[in-house]
């Protein structure tokens, strides 16, 4: 008899993130405990791994840059804490890196399977590579899935971040390879009137639905 794999529940962007409770190796935590700040929530796929392990030394890498635009990284795998806390000082004492974000236990997989993050077609018993970036307040903006096998690349987790924040801020979309310092995409004009007066307003326009204007620095 054939064993029917359910399908991962998904959160859709636009969603509230679900709250939990979880053990991470800086205590007992909450996801509410972060309202007010972006949250980078990431999941992967277990301790003592060596993909894992380049990944962890690059979120560190990346912290301070996080740390100045209000974000909370979070990480998440199915192990115990005392697993999470023995890698996080073989870590120090190998590489020379300290982890200053919280890692959760997450042995049950309760936060894995409320997020979606273990995919049985990879593993039934690993999370996956994923990515969620969660907003102040506590929606979902934007995920990013990646296979057991490769490992992400900070520099798009940062142009992400950066991109939802622009985005935010200035009332602007942003266009392929964005990366900040370009031009923003004008939203497009609600009516006849004023795509005809797009073209004389001073922007960088293809044609009267497709324009650009520099944002301040």
């Amino acid at each position: 008899m054939e064993t029917k794999i359910e399908k991962p529940s998904m959160l859709l962007i636009g969603e509230q993130a679900p709250d939990f409770e979880a053990v991470t190796t800086h205590g007992r935590k909450r996801l509410s405990d972060y309202k007010g700040k972006w949250i980078i929530l990431f999941s992967h796929p277990a301790d003592f791994t060596p993909v894992c392990t380049t990944e962890f030394v690059a979120f560190s890498e990346i912290h301070d840059e996080l740390t100045k635009r209000n974000v909370q990284l979070i990480g998440l795998s199915i192990d115990s804490v005392h697993s999470h806390i023995a890698w996080v000082r073989w870590i120090k004492e190998k590489m020379g890196v300290q982890i200053p974000f919280p890692i959760i236990a997450d042995l049950d997989m309760k936060v894995a399977s409320l997020f979606g993050m273990i995919h049985p077609k990879q593993s039934s018993t690993s999370a996956i590579r994923a990515v969620f970036f969660i907003d102040p307040e506590q929606k979902i903006r934007a995920v990013i899935y990646y296979p057991l096998n490769v490992g992400r690349n900070m520099q798009e987790i940062l142009r992400v971040l950066d991109a939802l924040q622009t985005a935010d801020k200035h009332k602007v979309a942003l266009p392929a390879n964005w990366k900040p310092g370009d031009k923003a995409i004008v939203p497009p004009p609600a009516t006849q009137e004023d795509a005809e007066k797009r073209l004389s307003e001073g922007y960088e326009c293809v044609d009267w639905f497709l324009c650009k204007k520099s944002l301040p620095s």
